[in-house]
């Protein structure tokens, strides 16, 4: 019975990269410090103590097959919509993640190419959902990608990630992506919270977007992987604001906290919160969503209706 409940709702993931689709789109992350520490710390249990080296890529995979296929990814668009269609999603949001290196190398770390994510947008043939990133170091470069995105692949949706730059969501030169987006008419979305990898924790409080919702009412703003350890905060500022969103991806629902769970089933926050899985297995995040103790609206609107009103998906 459960098995056919989890199947039956098509769920939509809000918060993914281009190594789901194309595994091959990723195999140089390991050079950069950040990703080998968090191996040993924040994904230690997904890796198990292992810190790869360039040339051991084919080792992590077999590595993380024992995890349920947690950052492998697939080898083509279509081995991803077969996985799609058997476990009961719609749609994928792919985003061509930015993001810096702010300690150890000091350059771009994750750069994935707006042409690359455009072709796997197209390949899926409106199975996959493309967004754009952001370089508030490169401003005119990235508003260029973000107008490219939205006019040549129909992108439509923004996300990036503050913490690596070691700004906060309100400084002002985030604020050109904002009134771009506005523009456009699309959505955007940030990593709030602490990083999995070692960045900046401060800048990723989710309080910090209570200024840019006040002076862009209209923006639709999704505060992406929970904002733990500021749970709460995060709460509140889904609950305060009609445009402002927010995902439980990067984490396994299993590992939810109380409050947010009791959120997310209330009628405070059961229309704001939105489903997605960061690359950490499409089966896995989906059946444990599906186990939660909560209401079966409740599990309707995160998994799907909640991302068809922030993405503007009906119109």
């Amino acid at each position: 019975m459960e098995e056919k409940k989890t199947a039956d709702i098509l769920a939509i993931d809000i918060m993914n990269h281009p190594l789901e689709a194309r595994n091959d789109l990723g195999g140089d992350t390991f050079m950069y410090e950040e990703f080998r520490i968090m191996t040993r710390t924040t994904f230690k249990t997904v890796f198990k103590g292992f810190v790869p080296t360039p040339e051991q890529i084919e080792t992590i995979s077999k590595e993380q097959r024992k995890t349920g296929g947690a950052l492998q990814g697939h080898a083509s668009v279509a081995e991803m919509i077969k996985d799609m269609d058997e476990l009961g999603y719609d749609k994928i949001v792919i985003c061509a993640t930015k993001m810096w290196s702010y300690y150890y190398h000091h350059k771009l770390i994750l750069d994935y190419s707006i042409d690359d994510v455009g072709d796997i947008v197209r390949e899926a043939k409106g199975r996959v959902i493309g967004g754009a990133s952001y370089n508030p170091f490169r401003i005119e470069d990235s508003l260029r990608e973000v107008e490219k995105g939205v006019k040549e692949y129909g992108f439509k949706y923004v996300w990036f990630h503050p913490l690596s730059f070691g700004l906060r969501p309100d400084d002002r030169r985030f604020y050109p992506l904002y009134a771009k987006c506005c523009e456009l008419d699309i959505a955007v979305g940030m990593q709030v919270g602490h990083s999995a990898e070692v960045l900046p924790s401060e800048v990723g409080h989710p309080m910090y977007v209570d200024n840019v919702a006040l002076e862009f009412p209209n923006l639709r703003i999704n505060l992406s992987h929970t904002g733990w350890p500021w749970v709460d905060e995060w709460c509140s500022m889904l609950w305060r604001h009609v445009n402002v969103y927010g995902d439980i991806s990067a984490y396994y629902a299993r590992s939810l906290e109380p409050n947010q769970i009791r959120f997310m089933n209330g009628g405070r926050g059961r229309d704001k919160v939105l489903f997605g899985t960061n690359g950490l297995g499409l089966k896995r995040c989906k059946e444990e969503f599906m186990a939660l103790d909560i209401r079966d609206d409740t599990k309707s609107m995160v998994l799907r209706d909640n991302a068809i009103r922030f993405l503007k998906l009906d119109e």
